[in-house]
């Protein structure tokens, strides 16, 4: 038994299983939505419920009420990545088309180099078979497949059109599996598998609207490859890069987007440091907040924000309230999890 899902506008329609997620369902088909984490803690994947009904199962209610805000409760949002369908739904929901012709594989491949670029950040650059080509648009992600089940997500840091190497800015996560291994035993020429590109983080090209980047951290990677790809085809609508970090050191790759600015006029970067340690000229506290004070009207930007999943939710909750509209926020927050999950139903 399956229940037609609907969605509007558009009335592009599918089928979901009662076992299966709605966004499960909707991807297994070739519609794609929009989505993150896939652990219901982004808030990528909302939509309205329109007509229907939906069940949560054992998803942590409190993560739930973390992700949706009253409001939108109230208003009738769902986490499609966790919901499953009851009976036949009618969804308001965006539908994303960049990404839909290019399907996720999963790959082989080396590791090629390794670099330290602090005390807790290391540049990992993978290397495919000469026959293998990985397509992928700026700003996605792959999945590492590991041992008992295990995936490791990390965004691409490179653009698609300098593909030689495959490049992951790879944080040390206290207690990480992988991330220990990545610092401490990791070597070049290991062979790994990993499943990709995956992710609706991308740039929209088809808008004119000038673009806000928000990075959190080691949030900067896949919004490097976003910023790297626009100037490389030519794109020249404003662009504003905020930076959030604790201290200078952490800004690993501060003199790239000075160079870009350098380069580029309508390319502007502000860092933003919480946590100073010397005597620091420029912005500090939270690089939302530094948006706020330059951009006190967003009704006509769009804002891309990548990092830690507190920092994307307040980023997207402080500047709604600055006129920015929900269908121009674009997240890919890192939700850190070790826990062992089987392989989706895009493996084959």
């Amino acid at each position: 038994m399956t229940f037609k899902v609907r969605l509007q506008p558009g009335g592009l329609e599918f089928h979901a299983a009662p076992e299966e997620t709605v966004l499960d369902a909707a991807l297994r088909q070739g519609v794609a939505l929009p989505y993150g984490c896939r652990n219901g803690a982004c808030g990528s994947c909302k939509a309205k419920l329109v007509t229907g009904h939906i069940d949560y199962g054992r998803f942590d209610s409190e993560l739930l009420h973390t992700t949706l805000s009253e409001v939108e409760r109230q208003a009738g949002y769902a986490l499609l990545c966790q919901a499953r369908a009851l009976c036949g739904l009618t969804l308001e929901a965006r539908t994303v088309n960049a990404a839909s012709g290019i399907q996720p594989r999963i790959l082989p491949c080396r590791v090629a180099h390794l670099e330290r670029l602090t005390e807790d950040v290391m540049r990992v650059q993978l290397k495919l078979p000469s026959t293998e080509r990985l397509q992928f648009l700026a700003g996605q992600y792959l999945d590492f497949l590991l041992p008992e089940g295990r995936r490791r997500s990390f965004s691409i840091a490179n653009a698609p059109h300098a593909d030689e190497f495959i490049e992951l800015h790879i944080k040390l996560v206290e207690g990480g599996r992988f991330t220990g291994d990545v610092f401490s035993s990791l070597k070049e020429k290991v062979l790994l598998r990993f499943e990709g590109p995956l992710g609706n983080f991308y740039l929209r090209k088809n808008s004119t609207r000038p673009v806000i980047f928000l990075a959190g951290g080691t949030g900067f990677g896949p919004i490097k490859g976003m910023i790297e790809n626009a100037l490389a085809e030519g794109i020249t609508r404003p662009m504003h890069l905020y930076w959030s970090a604790r201290a200078q050191r952490d800004l690993y790759l501060d003199a790239l987007p000075r160079a870009w600015q350098a380069q580029h006029g309508h390319f502007h970067y502000t860092p933003v440091l919480s946590q100073p340690q010397d005597p620091w000229p420029g912005k500090t506290g939270y690089a939302a907040t530094a948006v706020m004070e330059n951009f006190p009207d967003l009704s006509g930007y769009e804002v891309y924000a990548s990092g830690p999943p507190a920092m994307v939710r307040d980023a997207q909750a402080s500047l709604l309230k600055q006129g920015l509209a929900l269908d121009n926020f674009y997240s890919d927050p890192f939700e850190f999890n070790e826990n062992p999950v089987p392989l989706p139903r895009s493996a084959p």
